[in-house]
Protein backbone atom coordinates (compact mmCIF):
# COMPACT_ATOMS: atom_id res chain seq x y z
CA UNK A 1 0.00 0.00 0.00
CA UNK A 2 1.43 3.58 -0.92
CA UNK A 3 -0.06 6.41 1.74
CA UNK A 4 0.45 10.19 0.90
CA UNK A 5 0.98 12.84 3.77
CA UNK A 6 -0.11 16.27 2.73
CA UNK A 7 0.19 19.92 4.74
CA UNK A 8 -1.98 22.58 2.87
CA UNK A 9 -4.61 25.08 3.06
CA UNK A 10 -8.26 24.69 1.72
CA UNK A 11 -9.24 26.07 -1.11
CA UNK A 12 -12.87 26.14 -0.57
CA UNK A 13 -15.29 25.36 2.28
CA UNK A 14 -15.49 21.33 2.42
CA UNK A 15 -18.65 19.93 0.62
CA UNK A 16 -20.39 16.79 3.34
CA UNK A 17 -22.85 14.79 1.31
CA UNK A 18 -24.25 11.08 1.67
CA UNK A 19 -23.40 8.32 -0.97
CA UNK A 20 -24.72 4.74 -0.80
CA UNK A 21 -26.06 5.56 3.04
CA UNK A 22 -21.88 6.32 4.23
CA UNK A 23 -20.93 10.11 5.13
CA UNK A 24 -17.99 11.52 2.70
CA UNK A 25 -15.99 15.33 3.26
CA UNK A 26 -15.01 16.75 -0.24
CA UNK A 27 -12.14 19.12 -0.07
CA UNK A 28 -9.44 20.22 -1.77
CA UNK A 29 -6.14 20.99 -0.51
CA UNK A 30 -3.18 23.07 -1.90
CA UNK A 31 0.36 23.75 -1.23
CA UNK A 32 2.58 26.37 -3.14
CA UNK A 33 6.09 26.05 -3.31
CA UNK A 34 8.24 28.88 -4.24
CA UNK A 35 11.73 28.68 -5.96
CA UNK A 36 14.02 29.90 -8.62
CA UNK A 37 14.33 28.81 -12.27
CA UNK A 38 17.43 28.40 -14.41
CA UNK A 39 17.48 31.98 -14.97
CA UNK A 40 17.04 32.96 -11.30
CA UNK A 41 13.78 34.05 -11.64
CA UNK A 42 11.39 33.88 -9.05
CA UNK A 43 8.88 31.12 -9.46
CA UNK A 44 5.73 29.18 -7.53
CA UNK A 45 4.12 26.22 -8.15
CA UNK A 46 1.12 25.33 -6.39
CA UNK A 47 -0.26 21.49 -6.07
CA UNK A 48 -3.37 20.70 -5.44
CA UNK A 49 -4.84 17.73 -3.95
CA UNK A 50 -9.04 17.00 -4.17
CA UNK A 51 -9.79 14.76 -0.97
CA UNK A 52 -12.55 12.62 -0.02
CA UNK A 53 -13.03 11.54 3.59
CA UNK A 54 -15.06 8.81 4.46
CA UNK A 55 -15.97 8.49 7.88
CA UNK A 56 -19.22 8.89 10.49
CA UNK A 57 -16.87 11.48 12.23
CA UNK A 58 -18.41 14.56 10.86
CA UNK A 59 -18.21 16.96 13.69
CA UNK A 60 -14.60 17.88 11.77
CA UNK A 61 -16.72 19.58 8.86
CA UNK A 62 -17.50 22.93 10.19
CA UNK A 63 -13.80 23.54 10.89
CA UNK A 64 -12.95 22.50 7.08
CA UNK A 65 -13.01 26.27 6.58
CA UNK A 66 -11.33 28.22 3.74
CA UNK A 67 -7.87 29.27 4.23
CA UNK A 68 -7.73 26.62 7.42
CA UNK A 69 -4.43 24.34 7.64
CA UNK A 70 -4.25 20.90 7.47
CA UNK A 71 -2.27 17.48 7.50
CA UNK A 72 -3.96 14.75 5.74
CA UNK A 73 -2.88 10.94 5.62
CA UNK A 74 -4.04 8.71 2.94
CA UNK A 75 -4.06 6.51 0.19
CA UNK A 76 -3.48 8.62 -3.29
CA UNK A 77 -5.64 7.79 -6.52
CA UNK A 78 -5.04 9.41 -9.81
CA UNK A 79 -8.12 10.09 -11.43
CA UNK A 80 -8.65 10.95 -15.72
CA UNK A 81 -10.45 13.64 -17.19
CA UNK A 82 -11.61 14.93 -20.48
CA UNK A 83 -10.19 18.36 -21.03
CA UNK A 84 -12.20 20.83 -23.17
CA UNK A 85 -10.04 20.57 -25.79
CA UNK A 86 -10.03 16.78 -26.17
CA UNK A 87 -7.16 16.15 -24.53
CA UNK A 88 -6.99 13.70 -21.17
CA UNK A 89 -6.19 15.62 -17.66
CA UNK A 90 -5.31 13.91 -14.37
CA UNK A 91 -5.62 14.97 -10.83
CA UNK A 92 -4.24 13.79 -7.32
CA UNK A 93 -6.94 12.54 -5.39
CA UNK A 94 -6.56 11.35 -1.56
CA UNK A 95 -8.47 8.94 -0.10
CA UNK A 96 -8.07 10.52 3.15
CA UNK A 97 -7.60 8.06 6.17
CA UNK A 98 -7.01 10.76 8.74
CA UNK A 99 -6.81 14.49 8.86
CA UNK A 100 -5.78 16.70 11.33
CA UNK A 101 -6.39 20.57 12.04
CA UNK A 102 -3.21 23.18 12.31
CA UNK A 103 -4.77 26.41 12.14
CA UNK A 104 -5.61 28.92 10.04
CA UNK A 105 -4.45 31.26 6.99
CA UNK A 106 -4.44 34.55 9.26
CA UNK A 107 -2.70 32.27 12.13
CA UNK A 108 0.95 33.05 10.77
CA UNK A 109 1.81 29.90 13.33
CA UNK A 110 -0.04 26.51 13.83
CA UNK A 111 -1.40 26.31 17.15
CA UNK A 112 -0.25 24.03 19.80
CA UNK A 113 -3.60 22.02 20.54
CA UNK A 114 -4.31 20.81 16.35
CA UNK A 115 -7.88 18.78 16.42
CA UNK A 116 -7.09 15.66 15.04
CA UNK A 117 -9.65 12.86 13.35
CA UNK A 118 -8.74 9.56 12.31
CA UNK A 119 -10.95 6.62 10.77
CA UNK A 120 -9.66 4.31 13.27
CA UNK A 121 -10.09 3.90 16.36
CA UNK A 122 -7.47 5.98 18.80
CA UNK A 123 -6.31 5.24 22.15
CA UNK A 124 -7.48 8.08 24.53
CA UNK A 125 -5.20 9.67 27.07
CA UNK A 126 -6.26 9.05 30.93
CA UNK A 127 -9.04 11.99 32.15
CA UNK A 128 -7.13 12.78 34.84
CA UNK A 129 -3.63 14.45 33.95
CA UNK A 130 -2.31 16.98 35.95
CA UNK A 131 -1.41 20.38 34.23
CA UNK A 132 2.18 21.57 35.22
CA UNK A 133 0.51 24.16 37.55
CA UNK A 134 -0.64 21.16 39.90
CA UNK A 135 2.27 19.67 39.98
CA UNK A 136 3.86 19.93 43.72
CA UNK A 137 6.94 17.79 43.59
CA UNK A 138 10.28 19.04 43.77
CA UNK A 139 11.52 19.62 40.00
CA UNK A 140 15.50 18.61 40.83
CA UNK A 141 14.22 15.53 42.79
CA UNK A 142 14.55 12.93 38.84
CA UNK A 143 14.19 9.48 39.93
CA UNK A 144 17.77 8.78 37.27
Amino acid sequence: MIKLQAIGNLGKDCVTNVVNGKNVINFSVAHTEKFKDAQGVQKEKTIWVECAYWTDRTGIAPYLRKGTQVHVDGIPEVRTYPKNDGSTGTSLALRVLSVQLLGTKGDGAPSNGGSSYSSAASSSAPANVPSASDITEPIDDLPF
